[in-house]
Protein backbone atom coordinates (compact mmCIF):
# COMPACT_ATOMS: atom_id res chain seq x y z
CA UNK A 1 0.00 0.00 0.00
CA UNK A 2 1.01 3.86 -0.69
CA UNK A 3 0.41 5.78 1.93
CA UNK A 4 1.31 9.82 0.89
CA UNK A 5 3.27 9.05 -1.75
CA UNK A 6 5.76 6.48 -0.15
CA UNK A 7 5.28 2.70 -1.32
CA UNK A 8 8.08 1.26 0.85
CA UNK A 9 6.17 -0.10 3.71
CA UNK A 10 8.74 -1.54 6.14
CA UNK A 11 10.55 0.11 9.09
CA UNK A 12 12.06 3.20 10.59
CA UNK A 13 14.16 5.35 7.68
CA UNK A 14 13.49 8.52 9.41
CA UNK A 15 16.69 11.42 8.60
CA UNK A 16 17.79 11.25 12.28
CA UNK A 17 18.46 7.62 12.22
CA UNK A 18 22.44 6.65 10.77
CA UNK A 19 22.68 3.97 8.17
CA UNK A 20 20.59 1.39 6.73
CA UNK A 21 17.00 0.26 8.64
CA UNK A 22 18.80 -3.33 8.68
CA UNK A 23 21.55 -1.76 10.66
CA UNK A 24 18.96 -0.23 13.01
CA UNK A 25 17.25 -3.99 13.73
CA UNK A 26 20.81 -4.56 14.64
CA UNK A 27 20.96 -1.90 17.22
CA UNK A 28 17.97 -2.75 18.48
CA UNK A 29 18.70 -6.35 18.92
CA UNK A 30 21.62 -5.18 21.00
CA UNK A 31 19.48 -3.21 23.49
CA UNK A 32 19.26 -5.90 26.51
CA UNK A 33 16.91 -3.95 29.02
CA UNK A 34 13.52 -4.52 27.98
CA UNK A 35 12.46 -0.95 29.16
CA UNK A 36 15.10 0.33 27.27
CA UNK A 37 14.30 -2.05 24.07
CA UNK A 38 10.76 -0.53 24.44
CA UNK A 39 11.65 3.00 24.42
CA UNK A 40 13.65 2.46 21.07
CA UNK A 41 10.46 1.03 19.66
CA UNK A 42 8.48 3.46 20.81
CA UNK A 43 11.10 6.00 18.96
CA UNK A 44 11.05 3.54 15.58
CA UNK A 45 7.46 3.90 15.56
CA UNK A 46 7.04 8.10 15.66
CA UNK A 47 9.67 7.94 13.06
CA UNK A 48 7.66 5.38 10.91
CA UNK A 49 4.52 7.00 11.49
CA UNK A 50 6.19 10.80 10.74
CA UNK A 51 7.63 9.11 7.98
CA UNK A 52 4.00 8.35 6.56
CA UNK A 53 2.71 11.55 7.27
CA UNK A 54 1.26 11.16 10.69
CA UNK A 55 0.78 13.57 13.27
CA UNK A 56 2.65 11.89 15.90
CA UNK A 57 2.45 12.83 19.88
CA UNK A 58 3.91 11.67 23.01
CA UNK A 59 2.05 11.34 26.57
CA UNK A 60 4.14 13.30 28.81
CA UNK A 61 5.17 10.63 31.63
CA UNK A 62 4.70 7.14 32.15
CA UNK A 63 1.05 6.94 33.65
CA UNK A 64 -0.73 6.41 30.70
CA UNK A 65 -1.99 3.19 29.14
CA UNK A 66 -1.07 3.73 25.36
CA UNK A 67 2.68 5.05 24.23
CA UNK A 68 1.82 7.35 21.00
CA UNK A 69 -0.68 9.44 20.08
CA UNK A 70 -1.82 10.01 16.43
CA UNK A 71 -3.85 12.87 15.18
CA UNK A 72 -6.79 11.06 12.90
CA UNK A 73 -9.76 13.66 11.66
CA UNK A 74 -9.29 15.52 14.50
CA UNK A 75 -9.26 12.75 17.08
CA UNK A 76 -6.39 11.56 19.31
CA UNK A 77 -5.73 7.73 18.35
CA UNK A 78 -4.21 6.04 21.66
CA UNK A 79 -1.23 3.56 20.16
CA UNK A 80 0.61 1.35 22.49
CA UNK A 81 3.76 -0.07 21.19
CA UNK A 82 5.38 -3.53 21.78
CA UNK A 83 8.23 -5.36 20.34
CA UNK A 84 9.53 -7.99 20.37
CA UNK A 85 12.69 -10.43 18.87
CA UNK A 86 11.83 -13.85 20.68
CA UNK A 87 11.45 -16.75 17.96
CA UNK A 88 9.53 -19.34 19.67
CA UNK A 89 11.16 -22.82 20.71
CA UNK A 90 9.69 -24.06 17.11
CA UNK A 91 11.58 -21.55 15.09
CA UNK A 92 8.37 -20.95 13.40
CA UNK A 93 6.89 -17.56 15.02
CA UNK A 94 8.08 -14.96 16.96
CA UNK A 95 6.27 -13.92 20.61
CA UNK A 96 5.27 -10.54 21.61
CA UNK A 97 3.82 -9.74 24.77
CA UNK A 98 0.40 -8.05 24.58
CA UNK A 99 0.08 -7.07 28.13
CA UNK A 100 1.18 -4.14 30.35
CA UNK A 101 3.22 -4.43 33.12
CA UNK A 102 2.51 -4.11 37.27
CA UNK A 103 -1.13 -3.11 36.40
CA UNK A 104 -3.80 -6.26 37.97
CA UNK A 105 -5.23 -7.77 34.92
CA UNK A 106 -2.85 -6.57 32.82
CA UNK A 107 -3.99 -7.12 28.82
CA UNK A 108 -5.50 -3.31 27.17
CA UNK A 109 -9.42 -2.54 26.89
CA UNK A 110 -11.05 -0.56 24.13
CA UNK A 111 -11.38 2.11 26.64
CA UNK A 112 -7.62 3.11 27.27
CA UNK A 113 -6.13 2.12 23.57
CA UNK A 114 -7.57 2.52 19.77
CA UNK A 115 -4.35 0.44 18.57
CA UNK A 116 -1.59 -2.34 19.20
CA UNK A 117 1.45 -2.05 17.63
CA UNK A 118 4.03 -4.96 17.48
CA UNK A 119 7.19 -4.46 16.35
CA UNK A 120 9.24 -7.79 15.35
CA UNK A 121 12.67 -6.13 15.16
CA UNK A 122 14.78 -8.78 13.64
CA UNK A 123 12.17 -8.97 10.25
CA UNK A 124 11.52 -5.41 10.24
CA UNK A 125 8.01 -5.99 10.76
CA UNK A 126 5.03 -4.19 11.91
CA UNK A 127 2.06 -5.43 12.83
CA UNK A 128 -1.21 -2.72 13.12
CA UNK A 129 -3.87 -4.59 15.68
CA UNK A 130 -7.00 -2.20 16.10
CA UNK A 131 -7.97 -2.06 20.19
CA UNK A 132 -11.58 -4.24 19.26
CA UNK A 133 -8.96 -7.37 17.95
CA UNK A 134 -5.74 -6.34 20.18
CA UNK A 135 -8.58 -6.39 23.27
CA UNK A 136 -9.52 -10.07 22.80
CA UNK A 137 -5.27 -11.16 23.47
CA UNK A 138 -5.06 -12.07 27.25
CA UNK A 139 -1.06 -12.32 27.30
CA UNK A 140 1.32 -12.43 24.29
CA UNK A 141 0.95 -13.39 20.45
CA UNK A 142 2.14 -15.55 17.94
CA UNK A 143 3.24 -13.76 14.95
CA UNK A 144 4.30 -15.96 11.90
CA UNK A 145 5.14 -13.01 9.31
CA UNK A 146 6.28 -15.61 6.42
CA UNK A 147 3.47 -17.84 6.61
CA UNK A 148 1.01 -17.86 3.85
CA UNK A 149 -2.51 -17.17 5.62
CA UNK A 150 -0.61 -15.99 8.91
CA UNK A 151 -3.94 -15.37 11.17
CA UNK A 152 -2.71 -11.88 12.37
CA UNK A 153 -1.88 -11.20 8.19
CA UNK A 154 -4.36 -8.43 7.10
CA UNK A 155 -2.86 -6.50 10.11
CA UNK A 156 1.09 -6.56 9.01
CA UNK A 157 2.08 -3.43 7.37
CA UNK A 158 -1.57 -1.91 7.95
CA UNK A 159 -0.66 1.72 8.54
CA UNK A 160 -3.74 3.09 6.80
CA UNK A 161 -5.94 1.60 9.92
CA UNK A 162 -4.48 4.64 11.50
CA UNK A 163 -5.50 7.02 8.37
CA UNK A 164 -8.47 8.86 9.05
CA UNK A 165 -11.79 7.47 7.04
CA UNK A 166 -11.63 9.86 4.00
CA UNK A 167 -7.78 9.36 3.45
CA UNK A 168 -8.31 5.26 3.45
CA UNK A 169 -10.86 5.25 0.99
CA UNK A 170 -8.67 7.70 -0.93
CA UNK A 171 -6.07 4.86 -0.54
CA UNK A 172 -8.65 2.16 -1.34
CA UNK A 173 -9.54 4.21 -4.44
CA UNK A 174 -5.81 4.20 -5.64
CA UNK A 175 -5.60 0.82 -5.34
CA UNK A 176 -4.15 -0.01 -1.58
CA UNK A 177 -6.72 -1.88 -0.45
CA UNK A 178 -8.59 -1.49 2.90
CA UNK A 179 -8.84 -3.32 6.56
CA UNK A 180 -10.76 -3.55 8.64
Amino acid sequence: MEVSGIAERRGPRAAFFIGEPESMNKLGSKIKDNTKRGDWAELCFMARATELQLHVSKPWGNSYRYDVGIECGGKLLRVQVKCTMHKHPDGKAYVCTTRGHNVIGGHYIEKEIDFLVAYIIPENIWYIFPARVSSKLKWSIYLRPEAKGEKYGRYKEAWELLLSREKRAKAKAAGAGGRD
